[in-house]
């Protein structure tokens, strides 16, 4: 039987460490088999690694694959760092600590995720951000950058976006954003119009659910609850979770990922308080092309 996670410590570095495994590997053009050969272990050892199943890492089989496969240096401290890591409970990592600042840990397992759940209080969620509306973020995020790379950070988060939209199996979004996301100004009125009635046409589609939590409604539960992601995978029989859950809190020094099936229930919980709060649906779209006809007329 599998121990709970509290008692087994974080899977997630593994898992995620294990889908670079098998994407290098199969982009490489190898076998499971093959490669195993190639680097004279079992294939069912290989096979382990690849799902986040061995619990002890050995970093040197982590620098021989990524020797096999032609994975680049930088990639490769990555994956070291993700092994060095694979035995902590709640995870925290910090930027540049083991794991280089711009290897972006959360990009993974958001694109392997089957539903994500997540609550803004403040801003536009990424997945449903406007070009405009990220590009003015982007450049007080690193005022230091050039143009060029803020340009580039702009492109890879509209191709993040592409898990809502493609036609195959697109992720389940259900979000639920506060009131003050819709009236703190990104940029200028032009892109706040733009990009809330982009949210109000995004949330007509099947798989994104999206209700705005009006400042009327207080705090639900007591607290002011911070911005948080739940990153479900889906099950593979019933009330068996192909993956466990993940939340995920996003710092301005590190990002911290909570396993732990207490801790994830609770924000789960909260979650829902803060859902049954909110404005159904219909009425928060009402209330998004509202507040775009507000900014389109300057009031």
């Amino acid at each position: 039987m599998t121990q709970p996670t509290s008692d087994a410590g974080s899977t997630l570095p593994r898992r995620q460490l294990g889908r670079y495994l098998l994407e290098w590997r199969t982009r490489a053009g190898y076998t499971q088999t093959k490669a195993a050969q190639l680097l004279e272990m079992g294939a069912s050892s290989l096979g382990r690694l690849e799902k986040g199943e061995n619990s002890r890492i050995k970093t040197r089989d982590i620098q021989a694959v990524s020797d096999l496969y032609g994975v680049p240096e930088d990639l490769t401290a990555a994956l070291v760092g993700l092994a060095k890591q694979a035995n902590v409970k709640n995870w925290w990592h910090q930027y540049g600590d083991l794991i280089p600042k711009d290897f972006d840990v959360y990009v993974g397992l958001e694109a392997a995720a089957f539903k994500i759940i997540t609550y803004q209080p403040d801003l536009v969620p990424g997945l449903l951000q406007i070009a405009d509306y990220d590009r003015s973020l982007v450049s007080q995020i690193w005022p230091a950058d050039s143009p060029e790379e803020w340009e580039r950070r702009v492109q890879l988060k509209m191709q993040r976006q592409r898990i809502v939209t493609r036609k195959t199996q697109p992720v389940t979004l259900d979000v639920v954003v506060g009131e003050a996301a819709l009236r703190r100004v990104a940029g200028s009125s032009a892109i706040m119009t733009t990009q809330l009635r982009h949210l109000a046409d995004r949330s007509t589609e099947d798989n994104v659910e999206l209700r705005v939590l009006p400042s009327a409604a207080g705090f639900p539960g007591g607290i002011s609850m911070p911005p948080f992601v739940v990153l479900q995978y889906g099950e593979s029989a019933p009330g068996e979770p192909v993956e466990p859950p993940v939340v995920f809190l996003e710092g301005i020094v590190g990002n911290m990922y909570i396993e732990d099936a207490d801790d994830v229930a609770s924000f789960l919980r909260s979650y829902d308080r803060l859902r049954n709060a909110s404005l159904d649906c219909s009425d928060s779209r009402q209330l998004l092309r509202q507040i775009a006809r507000e900014y389109e007329s300057g009031h």
